[in-house]
């Protein structure tokens, strides 16, 4: 992590050299682990398909890029561009992410010709009629959570620690925890169970077709979410990823949504 206090309890505390560990403090040791081994990357660009099916089967696609640049201080940004069908082509969303309070989002809409912001108790809507919501397509940053570490249990024959976390800012987050199966080799994230703000079984986000880059940094390629509630699922199919391609603040500020076509 970028931040003191975390680093210093990643080192005295890694998953294997902790004695007599509270749930709470496992967790966030796999929290901050998990963390690690995904960072570094500088910055990426990427294309993606967005599916949309609803309760018969009917699907929608969406062709979509995919821009993201770490910072030092603060959470990634990040710039999501429709590029088909017609009817959303241009629209872009903009997202500041904050370790600390809420993200700055910003979602620019061409037959308008506006950029409108999204307020942080709007974050739980839906993202352009998918089941991922506006707060999915967030930076997730470590510390927006407390955590527990609920157990292990092996998932498609991986052997996988269970972690919950819950959203520190109960009032505009969608959800009231996250239950997440991290596998113990790498840390890759393969399942997800979503609990909405009445505590309610929500959503299953699950993750496949990992692929490593940069030598230690493995991306999924596919990604599910299920709505239980609704009936409804997306599906994310990501490619044609690149790292370390020079983007800069200049990419990310609310003129390049303007730009992004």
């Amino acid at each position: 992590m970028k931040v003191f206090g975390f680093v210093l309890f990643s080192i005295l505390c890694s998953p294997f050299a902790c004695f007599a560990q509270s749930p709470a403090e496992k967790g966030l040791d796999i929290a901050i682990e998990a963390d690690r081994r995904g960072s570094g990357f500088g910055d990426l660009t990427a294309d993606m398909e967005m599916v949309l099916r609803n309760q018969e089967g009917s699907e929608n696609r969406r062709r979509i890029r995919i821009r993201i640049m770490e910072t030092v201080a603060d959470g990634d940004k990040g710039l999501t561009i429709f590029d088909s069908p017609g009817d959303v082509r241009g629209t872009a969303l903009l997202t500041y992410g904050h370790k600390v309070g809420d993200d700055d989002q910003w979602l620019y809409l061409p037959a308008l010709k506006r950029v409108k912001r999204i307020s942080a108790r709007n974050k739980s809507g839906a993202f352009m009629g998918s089941e991922f919501s506006y707060e999915d397509f967030g930076s997730i940053e470590v510390e927006k959570y407390t955590y527990q570490y609920l157990g292990e249990e092996t998932l498609a024959g991986r052997n996988c620690y269970i972690v919950q976390r819950s959203p520190v800012d109960t009032e505009n987050s969608g959800y009231s925890r996250i239950v997440s199966w991290l596998d113990q080799d790498d840390y890759r994230i393969w399942k997800e169970e979503y609990y909405d703000s009445k505590k309610r079984f929500l959503k299953t986000l699950s993750m496949q077709e990992y692929h490593l880059y940069l030598g230690t940094l493995w991306k999924a390629h596919e990604m599910r979410m299920v709505n239980h509630q609704k009936g409804k699922e997306t599906d994310l199919l990501w490619s044609n990823f690149s790292f370390r391609t020079g983007l800069s603040d200049s990419n990310f500020d609310q003129n390049s949504l303007k730009r992004a076509k």
